[in-house]
């Protein structure tokens, strides 16, 4: 369990990566500001307190495998990685720019990274490929896979949760970024996915719900996937997108959108940013 020194730690890290990540998408002209603030709680506690990860020999075998299948929250995983020490956090300022990095989508070039996010939907089948993989070569180690709800839309999501129950994967544990909103409207108006839990329940899944920003939730959520055998482990993480910043919350329009001066002073602000 997570202290409470370490829980306000965290808490305080997570208000610092959202100003960071918000300077780095307004400084580049483009990004995603809302799903890359409704997923920085459970970035920040996978790879900071979960995850089995070495930033120094990030080509080693045994280390966990962590797929950001909603591709477009790429900033905020930047942000999390530097933190971690795969880079140093000045690179964040080369976002999107020729021959950085750090592109609108993660690379395998970028440090940290196994696997590029492509299209949405096809994450979860590639970490379910990694999972099967360390289980052949008797790694005791976990792959995670993070997804967007208007990213199940895709059957192709569907058709890994069939097969990653048929082959048992204990070992494979995906993340739902519940923000309930998408590029183009909210999930229930473009395709209603309630009873979400039910759904993967149905399909052979231990499924866990807690708040996706709770850092003590998600600590909880993660312990609690890990000591599940048998089955896979979804977590449907109850999120805000936009979080932290009042006129972000919940409004498709900030999906992808530049961050004018003005939107900047005034997210820093609520922040407890300049």
């Amino acid at each position: 369990m997570i202290s409470e020194a370490r829980r306000k730690e965290l808490e305080s890290l997570c208000n610092q990566f959202r100003r960071d990540v918000l300077q780095t998408i307004h400084d580049a002209h483009s990004g995603h500001p809302g799903g890359s603030l409704s997923v920085c709680e459970i970035l920040t506690v996978l790879y900071l307190e979960h995850a089995q990860v070495y930033p120094d020999a990030p080509g080693r075998e045994d280390q966990d495998r962590i797929v950001l299948c909603k591709g477009h929250a790429a900033p905020m995983l930047y942000r999390v990685l530097a933190e971690k020490g795969y880079f140093s956090k000045e690179t964040m300022s080369t976002l999107r720019q020729v021959n950085s990095v750090l592109q609108g989508h993660p690379c395998t070039h970028t440090p940290g990274v196994d696997i590029p996010s492509g299209p949405l939907g096809i994450g979860l089948s590639a970490a379910q490929g990694m999972a099967l993989g360390m289980r052949l070569k008797a790694l005791d180690r976990y792959s995670y896979a993070i997804l967007g709800d208007g990213e199940i839309d895709e059957g192709t999501v569907w058709e890994a949760a069939m097969s990653a129950a048929k082959f048992k994967l204990d070992h494979l544990i995906a993340v739902i970024d519940r923000n309930r909103v998408q590029l183009d409207g909210t999930t229930d108006n473009i395709m209603p996915t309630d009873p979400l839990d039910q759904k993967w329940a149905a399909f052979g899944w231990n499924v866990i719900t807690c708040d996706g920003h709770d850092i003590a939730a998600l600590d909880q959520a993660f312990t609690q996937a890990k000591a599940n055998t048998g089955c896979p482990t979804v977590i449907i993480a109850k999120t805000v997108k936009g979080k932290g910043v009042s006129f972000m919350e919940g409004k498709n329009s900030w999906h992808g959108a530049v961050i004018s001066d003005e939107s900047l002073a005034l997210a820093l602000a609520e922040l407890g940013g300049t």
